[in-house]
C-alpha cells in the first residue's frame, strides 16, 4: 500500500505506528496497575506515567482518523474492506485502553479521597495529623494538575482531529471541482499555459496544507513539553 497520509508516511506506515503505540500504551497501563496494587508501596500513583498513557491514546486516535480517511479512497473493494477492518480494530483497542485508564484514574481519585478522610479523622482524634494532611493535599494538587494537563491535551487533540477531518472533506470537494473545471477548460480549448498555472496553484495549496499540519503538530508538542 503506497498511498501517502497527510501526517506523513503511507497507510501501512501509519498502521504500524499505531500498533507500536498500542503496545507502548498497554505496557504503560499495566505498569500503572502494578503500582496501584503493589502491597509494598501501598498503591503508589505516577501522574507522569498516567499522563503519558493518555497522550499515547490521543495519538492513536489521531492516527485512526488519518487512516480512516485514506482507506476510503482505495479503489479495490477487497483491499478497502481489509483496511477498514484493520483500522476499526485499532480504534476499538484504543477505546478499550482509554476505558481502562479512566477506571484507573477514578479508583486512584477515590483512594486519595479516602486517605484524606482518614487523615482528617485522625487529626480530630489526636490533633497531630496536620503534617499528614499537608502531604495528602500536595499529592492531591499534583494529581489534579496532571489530570488538568491531560484533559487540556486531550481537548487539543480533539480539536486537531476535527480540523484535519474538515480539511480532508474540503480538499476532496476542491479536487472534484478542479477536475470538472479542467474538463470544461479542455473542451473550450484553453491554452497549456493556463493549465500549467492551475497545476502550479494546486502544488502551492498542497504545500500550504503540509505547512499547516506541521505547525499544528509542533504547537501541540510544544504545549505538552511546556506543561
Amino acid at each position: 500500500m503506497a498511498m501517502e497520509g497527510g501526517g506523513g508516511g503511507t497507510l501501512s506506515e501509519l498502521y504500524q505506528r499505531s500498533k507500536r503505540l498500542l503496545l507502548t500504551t498497554r505496557d504503560g497501563l499495566e505498569r500503572l496497575e502494578r503500582l496501584e496494587f503493589s502491597t509494598s508501596k501501598g498503591g503508589v500513583d505516577s501522574p507522569e506515567l498516567s499522563f503519558a498513557v493518555k497522550r499515547d491514546i490521543g495519538q492513536i486516535q489521531l492516527l485512526c482518523v488519518e487512516m480512516d480517511r485514506f482507506w476510503r479512497s482505495i479503489a479495490a473493494k477487497s483491499q478497502r474492506d481489509l483496511w477498514k477492518r484493520k483500522v476499526e480494530q485499532v480504534a476499538e483497542e484504543a477505546g478499550s485502553l482509554k476505558e481502562s485508564l479512566d477506571m484507573y484514574l477514578s479508583r486512584n481519585q477515590r483512594r486519595t479521597q479516602e486517605a484524606r478522610e482518614r487523615a482528617e479523622l485522625l487529626g480530630r482524634v489526636n490533633g497531630e495529623s496536620s503534617h499528614v494532611l499537608r502531604i495528602f493535599d500536595e499529592e492531591a494538587q499534583a494529581m489534579q494538575s496532571a489530570r488538568n494537563s491531560s484533559r487540556m491535551l486531550e481537548e487539543s487533540y480533539a480539536t486537531g482531529v476535527a480540523i484535519l477531518s474538515q480539511y480532508a472533506g474540503q480538499r476532496d470537494r476542491l479536487k472534484r471541482a478542479q477536475r470538472k473545471a479542467l474538463d470544461v477548460l479542455n473542451t473550450v480549448g484553453v491554452s497549456n499555459f493556463v493549465l500549467r498555472l492551475i497545476e502550479r496553484r494546486h502544488r502551492i495549496d498542497r504545500l500550504i496544507k503540509y505547512v499547516g499540519m506541521i505547525l499544528t503538530i509542533t504547537i501541540l508538542i510544544a504545549f505538552w513539553r511546556w506543561k
